[in-house]
């Protein structure tokens, strides 16, 4: 009787234990996902990350200006201290050519009077045939002598000025010394907190970069401040030459003609309608009259967040000029657009 076995059955692709295990992983990512909240109908899955980055970049650019209004403060001072070193060193190289006038003229009068006075004067007198010649000559020297005693007085003090005038100039290079460090210690702070920004913006799509871009904040005073018109004519001055800045770069502690920063741009505008301001936001916020936002006219300085670390100039229909920040030109934007600290009528 012949012996009836069933048939070895082969595997058929995809019955396997990889297939099983392929089949148990996705059932318990499925209950798994069964225990997490569903996502908002129509959320983008990349916004919450993009609004994050863009956070943090804002936050940057923020910490970038803080830093460039102190590395523009000591700039300011740098290079007026600069100027009183020059000043002083001047002054060294007077007074150097003064006590060496006096010296060669003390030198002078000593030769002459050591070349008349050799003979004891008693016997000078009995031995000459012109006694009345010989008190002539001997009144002379005795005005030279006198001279002599005055330019010596005044060699003294010039001497002594000399030396306080090197002193203070040994002082100011010194002081000019720890500005040019600290210049380069804020310097590389601002260019750290910029490199981190390029870093994080290089993480955004070309789409998101364009969105932020193209984002500006709303202007919750819209065009019903102040007057429309300028408070002076230099107002109005330099209210033209911020316009014509829109479009140019922005670069960290550059006040123009090229380029600018924030408190760059104010000061150039209204140098150019002939009128000096500070050149750091915190200083603008003293250089003029306080005024209320509700009463900003064009020409006014709109100095933003509490630490003032921000400048705008106001050109009216509740507009402002300014220079944002690296990557983003001289441009308008709402007064609104952050935190307004105060309003200053240079």
């Amino acid at each position: 009787m012949a012996s009836h076995r069933s048939p070895r059955r082969t595997p058929q692709p995809g019955q396997g234990w990889p297939a099983r295990v392929t089949v148990l992983s996705a059932a318990a990512a499925g209950a798994a996902a069964a225990l997490l909240p569903a996502a908002p109908a129509g959320a983008k899955p990349d916004d919450k990350p993009a609004a994050r980055l863009n956070s943090r970049i804002d936050r940057l650019y923020e910490q970038a200006e803080v830093a460039t209004e102190k590395y523009n403060g000591v700039a300011e001072r740098t290079g007026k201290l600069r100027k009183q070193v020059a000043n002083a060193q001047d002054g060294v190289a007077r007074g150097q050519a003064k006590v060496n006038r006096l010296r060669d003229s003390l030198g002078s009068l000593a030769g002459a009077q050591y070349r008349s006075g050799g003979i004891d004067p008693a016997v000078t007198l009995m031995l000459t045939e012109d006694p009345d010649s010989y008190l002539d000559k001997a009144a002379t020297l005795d005005r030279i002598g006198s001279r002599q005693l005055t330019r010596l007085h005044q060699l003294q003090s010039a001497q002594r000025h000399l030396e306080q005038q090197r002193s203070e100039a040994a002082g100011k290079l010194e002081q000019l010394d720890g500005l040019q460090k600290s210049l380069k210690r804020r310097k590389k702070d601002v260019q750290q907190k910029l490199a981190a920004a390029r870093r994080l913006l290089n993480q955004l799509t070309p789409q998101q970069r364009a969105a932020r871009d193209g984002h500006r904040d709303k202007d919750t005073h819209g065009g019903g401040l102040g007057g429309a018109k300028p408070s002076s004519q230099r107002a109005a001055a330099a209210v033209a030459a911020v316009r014509s800045a829109v479009g140019r770069p922005y670069a960290w502690g550059a006040a123009g003609p090229g380029a600018f920063d924030c408190s760059g741009l104010t000061q150039w505008a209204y140098k150019q309608a002939g009128t000096s301001i500070p050149r750091t936001s915190q200083a603008q916020r003293s250089a003029g009259q306080q005024v209320p936002l509700s009463q900003a006219r064009p020409g006014d300085l709109v100095l933003y967040r509490d630490d003032a670390s921000h400048v705008a100039m106001y050109v009216g229909g509740g507009q402002v000029v300014h220079a944002p920040h690296p990557g983003a030109p001289v441009r308008y934007d709402p007064v609104g657009m952050m935190p307004v600290s105060a309003v200053t009528r240079p």
